[in-house]
């Protein structure tokens, strides 16, 4: 083999390294994506049997959005092994624990069947905001794009360009609001 087919060959199985940002996205819906990155189904090598799944990185877990009141109804079951030691926490306070488990715990659930998934979770970094250490952010190479578009809140407008949007209706100046 030449060591140009050599090279060609470490890179077909050759780990890449993806960054997913979470704001205002679904965790599960999320997780469906990041399932197919870290197990390699996204590549054309492909095989149940190879391990040849990508590293995600997760950003902004914190400011992860649960459909309708999915906050409230949801309960994550914990267990001790000890008698009396069954728990069950509601998302929104496992969420003010630690903002990053429900997307941990979602993704880890999108990997039943997985003969894998304890090795598949290894190449899972989940971070609560955009600080990421360097080190890992050195080995990012390509994006994972988001399920849905996050809209722009006013606040992230600036004066100017909130001056210069184009008005619906220009009100007199001796108009008083009823």
């Amino acid at each position: 083999m030449s060591s140009i087919k050599r090279v060609q060959h470490w890179a077909t199985f050759a780990r890449v390294w993806h960054i997913y940002d979470a704001t205002w996205q679904n965790p599960f819906d999320s997780a469906q994506k990041i399932r197919k990155v870290l197990m390699g189904i996204n590549k054309p090598i492909y095989h149940p049997l190879n391990d040849c799944g990508d590293h995600v990185v997760v950003i902004n877990s914190r400011d992860i959005a649960l459909p309708g009141d999915e906050w409230r109804k949801r309960v994550y079951f914990h267990h001790t092994g000890f008698p009396g030691g069954a728990t069950w926490t509601p998302a929104w306070e496992l969420h003010d624990k630690d903002p990053t488990m429900i997307v941990w715990k979602a993704v880890y659930a999108s990997l039943v069947g997985n003969l894998q998934r304890r090795h598949t979770m290894q190449r899972l970094h989940v971070y609560a905001d955009d600080q990421v250490p360097t080190d890992v952010l050195g080995n990012v190479t390509s994006v994972i794009r988001q399920t849905r578009r996050v809209p722009v809140r006013l606040d992230m407008y600036s004066d100017q360009q909130i001056q210069t949007f184009p008005k619906v209706v220009d009100w007199p100046k001796d108009y008083v609001m009823p």
